[in-house]
């Protein structure tokens, strides 16, 4: 999930960047705090040996000798950290803390300034040494002065800084993460406003996702809103051109129909009944694809039916035909109920159905329509022979099985429409044993809300 995130891609490359130049700021940093604590050092010695260099004196014999010994402790203590050494061809001075130890001398000192250099130092600990090459007179010998102290203490205060550096700099990174996160939920806001435009497109084919007030996202919302365009115009030719031939097949079969009357008159019975067959069989094919060039149109607006009132009118027009006079209906829909649909998009529905009932019915036909937990129910049941489990089953997941031309799927492509426009305003059609006996079909419209959530 986290590789297919956007969001976490963000963030944890944000978390990983900061984690990263917060790394380098610590070694940095420790590094400065090292180079800090030297130049300090560096200060603190070099007015040490000035102070040091002041207390030199020659005796009479020309040797070098100590006026005053220097005030810092650390030298009278033998190992003491602090270290002093006056080397001249006389001798050598050296402070009590180098005990029987010795300050190596390198061959070239220089005369100009004071040098300081990390080596060894006394008893194999690491020092920090400045030294300096003085002449005094012209008639004096040169002599070398050298004051060494012990890093261990620059050491141990440079891994204390790092670690509460460090401690800082974790905590830094937190807070800043925690910003990457609110700046990275902040960035995809305005995408998360494209799915609801882009379930809205989906429904209608006229609709549209909304500009947007960020350029970085215009130029997308632009490419799909282009892609709209494009599906639109494709469908509207490919609708036209269905409309078309299919009107244009009316002629030819009515030409058909009139020559299979001319073969019926001469006597030609069955070739007659085999071309008036295909005939019906094209005629529902065309009817069926100008219903769907109708309906296609109803689709892209969203009105509002009565149901009661949509199947009060087809059961009177059902029950002036041949085969309703003879059968009871029954209409059972809750008061007031109403559906998201355009009253021609149910009249269709409820029609195709209404009609299939009337084809198989005995004697009755029951419709109802109720409001349940999730949405809206509506039913249309018969009192005919039915069909047998495996068969429901077919009509239920087959959608060919709606084209079979026997039993109740007689009207097959009328049912096949059905199932489009229920599909199409997120309902669902079941199948089932009525308890009149013979077929019930069942439409199940979902709320806003349910369809949301299923969502």
């Amino acid at each position: 999930m986290i590789a297919r995130s956007l969001r976490w891609r963000l963030l944890l490359a944000a978390a990983g960047a900061i984690l990263l130049a917060l790394a380098l700021a610590w070694v940095f940093m420790t590094l400065l705090f090292e180079r800090h604590l030297e130049r300090r050092l560096e200060a603190e010695m070099t007015r040490d040996a000035l102070g040091l260099v002041a207390d030199l004196v020659f005796d009479a014999q020309g040797r070098l000798a100590l006026e005053r010994q220097p005030g810092d402790a650390r030298m009278d203590k033998p190992a003491g950290g602090y270290y002093w050494q006056v080397s001249s061809p006389a001798g050598v001075l050296r402070s009590r803390s180098l005990w029987d130890s010795v300050l190596p001398v390198p061959p070239q000192v220089p005369t100009d300034g004071w040098r300081l250099q990390r080596r060894p130092g006394p008893f194999e600990q690491p020092a920090m040494v400045l030294e300096r090459t003085l002449q005094f007179d012209s008639d004096r010998p040169a002599v070398v002065v050298q004051l060494a102290q012990d890093t261990a203490a620059l050491s141990t205060a440079r891994g204390e800084f790092g670690r509460e550096l460090a401690v800082f700099l974790l905590l830094l990174w937190c807070v800043l993460t925690a910003a990457a996160w609110l700046q990275v939920s902040v960035g995809l806001r305005p995408l998360r406003r494209i799915p609801a435009g882009l379930e809205a497109l989906e429904r209608s084919a006229d609709a549209r996702l909304p500009p947007q007030s960020l350029q970085e996202v215009q130029p997308l919302v632009d490419s799909i809103n282009a892609l709209a365009d494009a599906r639109q115009k494709d469908l509207e030719q490919a609708r036209r051109r269905a409309s078309d031939l299919a009107h244009g097949l009316k002629t030819p079969l009515a030409a058909l129909a009139a020559q299979s009357r001319r073969a019926r008159e001469a006597g030609a019975t069955e070739a007659a009944d085999g071309m008036e067959q295909a005939i019906s069989t094209i005629k529902l094919v065309v009817d069926g694809e100008l219903a769907r060039m109708r309906l296609a149109r109803l689709r892209r607006s969203r009105g509002s039916a009565d149901v009661g009132e949509v199947v009060e009118r087809l059961a009177s027009v059902i029950e002036h035909t041949e085969k309703g006079e003879t059968l009871a209906l029954g209409i059972d829909i809750a008061a007031g109920l109403r559906l998201p649909l355009e009253p021609e998009q149910l009249s269709e529905i409820m029609g195709a159905l209404m009609e299939n009932a009337a084809r198989h019915a005995v004697r009755q036909i029951r419709v109802t329509a109720a409001p349940t937990a999730t949405g809206v129910r509506a039913a249309v049941e018969d009192d005919g022979p039915g069909l047998p489990p495996a068969r429901l089953h077919a009509l239920q997941h087959d959608r060919g099985d709606l084209l079979d031309s026997s039993g109740y799927a007689g009207d097959g492509l009328g049912l096949l429409i059905v199932r489009d426009l229920v599909g199409s305003s997120q309902g669902r059609l079941q199948f089932a044993t009525s308890t009149l006996g013979g077929l019930q079909v069942a439409i199940d419209w979902q709320a806003a809300g349910s369809r949301e959530s299923n969502a």
